[in-house]
């Protein structure tokens, strides 16, 4: 079953069981990815792909970290809590990430690859990085470790 439709399918389990919370999330998360479908037929293509339904779930989740942590400089702890609970829902349906070791490994590995010796190569490793690693790892994450291991 495809993204698409397991998210279609526990939106019906939600309503019948009337779990607002999940319901909520889920009919937010269903709009975007209607949004992002009528995208795709402008493009030629006829449905959503469960990559293209990863990427709109993960900008999803990226949206609700950064209010939980606006809310939380905020002194606003129910909503952060809020929010909180709707990325757990999100999170649910998103591929397992990658560790921070084995993002580190792909990071040499794709230095190496490329003969990047300094900072002012940080294009050249991230561009293929971020492709290979998109819905596998954290951007941020991804650009940390480029960083890093460019300046050490």
């Amino acid at each position: 079953m495809s993204v698409k439709d397991q998210i279609f399918s526990d939106l019906k389990d939600a309503m019948k069981a009337k779990d607002a919370d999940k319901l909520r999330v889920l009919r937010s998360i269903k709009a975007k990815m209607m949004e992002a479908e009528i995208a795709e037929r402008k493009g030629g293509n006829a449905s959503l792909s469960d990559e293209k339904a990863i990427q709109v779930l993960t900008k999803a989740a990226k949206q609700r970290k950064e209010s939980i942590e606006q809310f939380e400089n905020g002194g606003r702890e129910d909503l952060a809590a809020n929010e909180k609970v709707e990325l757990e829902i999100i999170e649910a349906y998103l591929p397992e990430m990658m560790s921070e070791d084995e993002v580190r490994n792909i990071v040499k590995e794709r230095i190496a690859a490329v003969g990047a010796t300094g900072p002012q190569d940080i294009g050249k490793v991230m561009g293929p990085l971020m492709g290979q690693l998109r819905g596998k790892a954290d951007g941020s994450l991804v650009s940390q470790l480029v960083k890093e291991e460019l300046n050490g």
